[in-house]
């Protein structure tokens, strides 16, 4: 059914803020590593504002009310959500809708991604296509939020107006998130409150309780030695240079030495070309302003430069500061500003990060400034290279390989194939078929359930190389199973016979030396390899054949030292490229993506200048391990020719 009017353009502010006496839906969020906002569910918005009544400067715990969260913290003083196990620090804030809106009335919209299950758009987003949705408008374009997409409400579709690609949408009925009434607390009336009852138990409660008490202690005594300065001269103007206090804001950890005199200072900040009154900075600090009251840095306009004081807790209260860029709030860290490095996940680096994340919340809450730095970003690339400086691999010919559709011999008859790497026994010995579990002395499980002219159910074989014996019918079942290539692998020993093959989708390999070395490797050059499939749509020998098949992170970019132990790497894995053995498809172990192209148990290093995620230089085992890898495919040595 058409629906009624015509399309809508969304409107570039489209959230409007109601006055401060009327009441209010609460939407919490938090910051994402793009920068976009990301609601939490109605559920959790609901156990944060029941904290939240009770100690206004406590923890939420999420995993209390969502088990999937159970990792995640929020504390509230500071703003900022913080997982446990790795110690990631993400802001959080606190945002505010019409009761008529979407979060009001419990809509949310989704859209399907790639792996076929549903994704919530951001909050706004999600705001602005249900207004439209309500005046029945036939469609909505979401570019003047900043996104290249196209609504229809009709087909109930979105279009990306720049590939044309079209995902389904979704409109689901949830939980309405908590409603508000009163004013939004102001800065210096943010509500202390006290925690009342007996505490947690939970292993979680006890972690935040004894963090909580820690910063308090540090907190004191930061306070002590601010007074101990001042007493007997309260009259006289107090430069606090020795504390620097920490704020984050809009994502970015800022700091700012500041000035406190006896008088105020009105200062302005400039937003967006505009001018906004700031918050009055009182002197001298009093104890209900100096806990975590951060500073923000001066930013720079045609006007001069200026500071803002305000409220960590409230900084995303107002709507007039949730608009800043990411841009503008951007700031170095001044000298003398301690940098707490963070490790990444692979165990590199000085302090582990769930350390540095509970330091930092610590060192805020004192008033102390610390920067948790980012782990270093690996190098995956070398320098831009010319195509003139591209050559091919000394003793290898050509730098390219191709594989369709067709590439390998298929067809081999399963009798054949099995009696080609059997000799049959005739006194079989009394032990199991590792295959059908049932004694080599009896008839094969699949007795009844296959049928092959000249084997017989009760035939006995014994494999050439390894020794193995099985059940003749059970090893043709197991052929059956396979790729059925022409080539047999022992299920005990895992002995290769005949060529093995795999399901690799079509697409090609590149090979060239270029003039630059790998760490651990100063005096060769490098081979580069370069892989690239496509996506397609699955055959008989895949997991879902008929259906459509994903190829993240193409082409891939790979590195071997261009020596005589990379050259011989390098042949075996243009020989295992031709036998389609480097990849298949499946579940990525990182993504959980399924019905995509994965690596097939051959390691290769795709760090060009460093090895921060294990997938790089220096690494001196590496070449005895791939070396090892591809013989367990039946790519081994002996195969290469002299």
């Amino acid at each position: 059914m058409a629906r009624p009017g015509s399309g809508l353009l969304a409107p570039v502010n489209g959230l409007g803020y109601p006055p401060q006496n009327l009441a209010r839906v609460v939407v919490w969020e938090w910051l994402n590593e793009h920068g976009r906002w990301r609601p939490y569910s109605a559920a959790v918005c609901h156990h944060i504002e029941n904290v939240l009544k009770g100690d206004a400067r406590g923890t939420v715990v999420l995993g209390q009310v969502d088990g999937q969260l159970s990792p995640y913290v929020i504390d509230l003083q500071s703003m900022h959500q913080f997982r446990q196990d790795t110690g990631t620090m993400r802001p959080v804030h606190r945002n505010f809708y019409e009761p008529s809106s979407a979060p009001g009335k419990g809509v949310v919209w989704e859209w399907e991604n790639d792996n076929g299950s549903w994704t919530p758009y951001d909050m706004e987003i999600c705001v602005t296509i249900q207004n439209a949705y309500e005046k029945q408008h036939p469609w909505l374009d979401l570019t003047s939020l900043g996104f290249c997409y196209l609504i229809d409400f009709n087909s109930m579709s979105q279009t990306n107006r720049q590939s044309q690609r079209k995902r389904r949408l979704r409109r689901r009925m949830d939980l309405a998130y908590p409603l508000i009434m009163g004013s939004i607390p102001k800065s210096q009336s943010w509500p202390v409150g006290a925690s009342s009852g007996q505490p947690c138990s939970c292993q979680q409660c006890i972690l935040v309780n004894s963090t909580r008490a820690a910063s308090n202690a540090i907190l004191a005594s930061q306070r002590r030695k601010v007074y101990g300065g001042t007493g007997g001269n309260s009259g006289a103007s107090v430069t606090l240079t020795g504390v620097r206090q920490s704020n984050t804001f809009a994502g970015t950890s800022l700091w700012s030495p500041t000035s406190a005199s006896s008088g105020t200072n009105n200062n302005n900040i400039s937003v967006g070309g505009s001018h906004a009154k700031a918050e009055q900075v009182q002197s001298p600090l009093s104890s209900a302003n100096f806990p975590c009251s951060p500073v923000m840095p001066s930013l720079s306009s045609a006007h001069g430069h200026h500071a803002l004081t305000i409220n960590g807790q409230n900084n995303l209260n107002r709507p007039g500061t949730q608009r800043i860029s990411m841009g503008t709030a951007r700031g170095a860290i001044p000298p003398g500003v301690p940098a707490l490095p963070v490790k990444n996940l692979t165990g590199s680096g000085p302090v582990h990060p769930a350390l540095a994340g509970m330091t930092g919340i610590l060192m805020c809450a004192a008033g102390l400034p610390v920067c948790l730095t980012r782990a270093p970003k690996p190098i995956l690339h070398p320098p831009p290279i010319n195509k003139s400086d591209m050559k091919p691999v000394p003793g290898i010919n050509g730098m390219r390989r191709k594989t369709k559709k067709k590439h390998l011999r298929r067809g081999k008859n399963p009798e054949d194939v099995v009696q080609r790497y059997t000799d049959k026994i005739k006194g079989a010995p009394d032990e199991d078929c590792t295959i059908c579990m049932e004694r080599l002395v009896m008839s094969s499980g699949y007795e009844g359930v296959l049928q092959h002219k000249g084997i017989k159910p009760e035939l006995v074989g014994k494999l050439g190389k390894c020794g193995h014996m099985y059940h003749l019918l059970c090893l043709v079942a197991m052929y059956n199973n396979g790729n059925k290539d022409g080539s047999l692998q022992c299920p005990t020993c895992k002995t290769i016979y005949g060529e093995k093959t795999g399901t690799q989708p079509p697409g090609k390999m590149e090979y060239h030396v270029i003039p630059h070395c790998l760490p651990g490797y100063p005096d060769s050059k490098t081979i580069r390899i370069v892989y690239d499939i496509p996506a397609g749509i699955q055959t008989n020998e895949h997991p879902n054949p008929g259906k459509k098949f994903s190829a993240r992170g193409f082409p891939r970019h790979c590195y071997l030292p261009d020596n005589d132990r990379g050259r011989k790497v390098l042949k075996l894995l243009i020989m295992a490229w031709d036998r389609r053995l480097i990849f298949t498809i499946g579940t990525s172990s990182t993504t959980g993506e399924s019905d995509t192209v994965v690596w097939n148990e051959i390691h290769h290093k795709t760090e060009f200048g460093s090895n921060l995620t294990g997938h790089g230089y220096p690494d001196p085992k590496y070449l005895d391990n791939v070396l090892t890898e591809l013989s367990a495919q039946g790519v081994g040595e002996d195969n290469l020719k002299d």
